[in-house]
């Protein structure tokens, strides 16, 4: 059949920290070609999919040259005249091939680049956009995005203790306004900023690079910047946080550098639930570290039903673990990113898990990042409701907004942007 795969290529790349990445190139019979670029993360969950670096003194121990030797040498062979149609075959020999379950032999890097340059093949055979070979006949949203405006924890140097302090416009009505309300918000930030005199540069992801004196502090110049911008707070725009608390702690307490040092799990449950009530805050990601469920409970127990809790690092796009939380009730929405879990067949199976129980679902970029879109489509095409790449700047970034505007533009009259819909249960319903 012309769908077969008939090459499979590994080469190195750069992502958005100057650091080598590994792309594939799959070829099938057919001429169709698809490629896909790893991502990689700075704060990282202990169970999540393990990229193989060289180790060593070159690239300060981020080299690839074992992954992409590994394409060549393992996963070429292995995968080569199966149908490109068939990704859940492809993804289970490549599983069967790593044979460890965290991806660690092969390494994450190179079977989720693999993973997804097979399906862009599939994609390009069937001559469709990603997100409509996806679809199949399905009607799907144009995700709301989720846009960082100040980077803090492990993407700025520890400005701030929270990692990412984003915005979100769910009354937008598409995903251009969206991104135009965003873009009046980052700016009257930078001039808050740079007036007050916090402004530090840029984080990882595109954000501000902030030096406030606490994370309160962010939060006020954030929800001034919303004001200043000339929309309403809470109204137009709503913050999201996330506070990526796997690096602050865990269960026997956590450390605020900005504000009152070492809390106990208990009381850094109580402080996030108090913000919550301070600010209009829409969204919160891992309020609390990834073996610390009953903080995460607590706070989706006190606020869930009004702000979408999001499991990233207590997850790992692992379905599995989903359906563990879902037990739980740890939290009311899941983070999914395909190189966390190793393939799109699994971060797949960890999306319908989460929206089986009703849960709001979030694709998400990586701090490492490069001009790669798949994400874009995964998150139309799967009808995922929510986008989040960082933020309103950085080509990485722009890269995958612009594509979604591509995507909306060629939907027409039939884009229909998820806004409230996006969220969990009494969540969209309270917030509209």
């Amino acid at each position: 059949m012309t769908s077969h795969i008939a090459s499979v290529t590994g080469r190195q790349l750069w992502d958005s920290r100057g650091r080598p990445t590994v792309e594939a190139e799959v070829v099938l019979a057919s001429g169709a070609i698809g490629r896909a670029i790893a991502p990689a993360g700075a704060s990282r969950g202990a169970h999540e999919a393990i990229d193989l670096r060289d180790g060593g003194a070159a690239f300060g121990g981020y080299g690839v040259a074992r992954a992409v030797a590994g394409i060549g040498a393992e996963i070429a062979p292995a995968i080569a005249g199966m149908d490109a149609h068939d990704q859940a075959a492809v993804d289970a020999a490549l599983c069967a091939l790593d044979g460890t379950p965290n991806k660690a032999r092969l390494g994450a890097n190179a079977v989720v680049a693999a993973s997804m340059a097979v399906l862009h093949a599939a994609a390009a055979d069937a001559r469709l956009p990603l997100w409509r070979y996806l679809a199949g006949d399905a009607t799907v949203r144009v995700p709301l995005p989720e846009i960082q405006i100040f980077g803090g924890g492990a993407h700025a140097g520890r400005r701030t203790d929270v990692q990412d302090f984003m915005v979100m416009c769910p009354k937008a009505g598409s995903f251009r306004r969206a991104l135009e309300i965003t873009d009046d918000v980052y700016r009257a930030a930078g001039k808050l900023m740079e007036a007050k005199g916090p402004l530090s540069g840029v984080a990882d992801e595109g954000g501000w690079w902030p030096n406030f004196a606490s994370n309160e502090d962010a939060l006020d110049t954030l929800t001034k910047a919303i004001e200043a911008s000339g929309h309403r707070p809470g109204e137009d725009v709503f913050i999201s946080l996330d506070i990526a608390a796997n690096e602050l702690g865990d269960a026997s307490g956590y450390s605020l550098a900005l504000d009152d040092g070492r809390l106990t799990s208990e009381a850094m449950a109580s402080r996030i639930v108090e913000w919550a009530g301070r600010y209009p805050i829409l969204s919160i990601e891992d309020p609390a570290g990834q073996d610390d469920w009953a903080a995460m409970a607590a706070v989706t127990a006190a606020i869930g039903e009004r702000v979408q809790i999001i499991g990233d690092d207590v997850l790992v796009t692992n379905a599995e673990r989903v359906e563990r939380a879902a037990e739980a009730a740890v939290c009311n929405a899941a983070l999914i990113k395909v190189n966390q879990v190793g393939t799109v067949t699994e971060a797949k199976a960890a999306l319908d898990a989460a929206t089986a129980r009703g849960w709001g679902a979030i694709v998400s970029a990586r701090s490492g990042e490069s001009e790669d879109v798949t994400i874009a489509h995964l998150a139309t095409g799967w009808n995922a409701g929510q986008l989040k790449v960082g933020s309103f700047t950085r080509s990485e970034r722009m890269a995958k907004w612009n594509e979604m505007l591509r995507i909306e533009e060629t939907m027409g009259a039939d884009a229909v942007f998820a806004g409230f819909s996006a969220f969990a249960g009494a969540i969209g319903r309270v917030a509209a």
